[in-house]
């Protein structure tokens, strides 16, 4: 029986890989951001191996909270929060200096009308917390729409594939990496890049989209006909550990799953699990925004969590009435439109 409860339980039970490496980790770790998607489950899980690695540390999370779920969960779980408006400079620079800094702030959905906002956000906030933190090692969250849409043959864009974003936060998110790359380059900043390509957390997702639509009802796009995504709790433990691999210049790297997944295969298990036949729209083309994330299982290793086994377990969270976040990930858009 899938409840929020086991589902948190699982995100935050940390590997022996992240224990280890917690225990090399000099200094506390900061989370910017920390009250959206993965924020929370991020701070913990980073708490827990912090306890078990029996070493002496703190995990603050600072976001303005505007979430009280994800609030209550924090300070139930003992993790020390700083309520900031990250967009006010006199609020950010009174933050303490930490050595460690995750950086999780960014806004994606509501963009067009607002494409200022956007920009604030993903390319002007980072230029002062680099220079607020150029002491400090930073894990920048980006994005892997950084990249453009390539042929299905490709395997995917590689760290060394020229960047394309199209549209105004993907543009923005490029312009987020550029300026830390710049802390990294004048100050000595350590740094490291982390261009995810979407977080499964059963809550929400692709795999949570492509099942909403086959419960609705709804047509499932075949226009863009391939994905790759990971477990939310390797994502998580991925971007912890990445506090060592940290570098002047900046480090890059891509985080996603070992797989190339095609819609229509994910759907039909999907449906086939939720004793409902899915229903699809659209041509499917031969091209997709698909990341190939060799680098980053040669580093931290394969992610826990199959993509069999997440397509199950998506299922039966949904049959099982768990709490849902409605935040569709929209991986079906290609023009850059959010």
């Amino acid at each position: 029986m899938w409840t929020e409860e086991k589902l948190n339980e699982m995100l935050t039970t940390p590997s022996d890989k992240l224990v280890d490496d917690i225990a090399k980790l000099k200094g506390d770790i900061m989370v910017l951001g920390a009250g959206g998607k993965m924020g929370p489950t991020l701070c913990i899980l980073a708490k827990r191996a912090i306890e078990k690695a029996g070493v002496s540390k703190k995990v603050i999370a600072v976001s303005r909270f505007s979430d009280p779920i994800a609030l209550d969960y924090l300070h139930s779980n003992g993790i020390v929060t700083i309520s900031c408006d990250l967009l006010d400079v006199e609020a950010l620079n009174k933050l303490p200096e930490v050595e460690n800094i995750i950086y999780m702030a960014g806004r994606k959905f509501g963009t067009d009308g607002q494409e200022y906002l956007t920009w604030a956000m993903n390319s002007t906030l980072p230029a002062f917390v680099a220079y607020k933190f150029r002491k400090s090692n930073i894990v920048v969250f980006s994005s892997g729409n950084i990249y453009p849409i390539v042929p299905l043959s490709s395997g995917g864009c590689t760290e060394e594939d020229k960047v394309g974003p199209v549209g105004e936060y993907a543009m923005s998110c490029l312009a987020r990496e550029r300026a830390f790359e710049y802390a990294a380059k004048q100050y000595g900043t350590k740094v490291f890049i982390y261009r995810l390509n979407f977080a499964v957390d059963l809550r929400y997702g692709v795999l949570y989209d492509c099942a909403k639509k086959i419960m609705d009802g709804t047509p499932i796009s075949l226009t863009t006909p391939c994905f790759n995504f990971i477990w939310q709790g390797s994502a998580n433990e991925i971007a912890i550990r990445a506090l060592l691999h940290c570098g002047s210049p900046a480090v890059k790297m891509n985080v996603t799953g070992p797989e190339t997944v095609s819609i229509k295969y994910a759907s039909k298990k999907l449906g086939k699990l939720l004793n409902k036949e899915p229903v699809f729209t659209g041509e499917e083309q031969n091209n997709a925004y698909l990341n190939n994330a060799s680098l980053a299982m040669e580093t931290f290793g394969y992610p826990e969590v199959s993509c069999e086994t997440l397509i199950r377990w998506q299922a039966e969270y949904i049959l099982d009435g768990g709490r849902v976040i409605d935040k569709p990930t929209h991986f079906e858009e290609r023009k850059g439109s959010y």
